[in-house]
């Protein structure tokens, strides 16, 4: 029986004469997709009001690990794995036709909890009928209806 603390190594053999490690790969990188989905069926539209651009960046990439997407001209735009939410900036007072919040699936809700409690954040937990279907329900800086909830891979 071996312990943690044990300094034993295997010991490897040396590489054969004239050997190369593996060939480089020439096809193009591929970025790894960001780590927060949206629960949607195509790009998600929201509308906000100006001038809270830096709010909107620490909540949606510092919190929620969205990827900007800075070539968007007039409106903000941040990349989910598998679609893109886009915030249409109004400068006259925000109207909402509905109050649908918008879902977003994130790798873990405990961690997510954590950082919206660390920015004193106000939220409220939603607890589901079946185990691990809780859910955190807030607001973004411009007001619009954020549920958060854990992704579940299917086993």
């Amino acid at each position: 029986m071996s312990s943690s603390t044990d300094d034993s190594r295997l010991e490897l053999e040396p590489a054969a004469a004239g050997f190369r490690g593996p060939p480089q790969d020439h096809r193009p990188h591929m970025p790894e997709p960001p780590l927060v989905r949206l629960t949607a069926i195509e790009d998600v539209v929201a509308i906000v009001p100006e001038f809270i651009e830096r709010a909107l960046d620490d909540f949606y990439v510092t919190l929620l690990q969205f990827e900007r997407d800075r070539n968007s001209g007039n409106r903000l735009v941040y990349r989910a794995e598998n679609f893109r939410l886009l915030l249409e900036i109004h400068a006259t007072p925000i109207t909402r036709k509905d109050m649908r919040a918008i879902a977003v699936e994130v790798a873990s809700l405990v961690d997510a909890e954590a950082k919206v409690i660390e920015r004193e954040i106000e939220y409220q937990r939603i607890r589901g009928l079946t185990a691990g279907s809780d859910a955190l329900m807030l607001q973004d800086p411009a007001g619009n209806w954020v549920s958060i909830s854990e992704r579940r891979g299917v086993r």
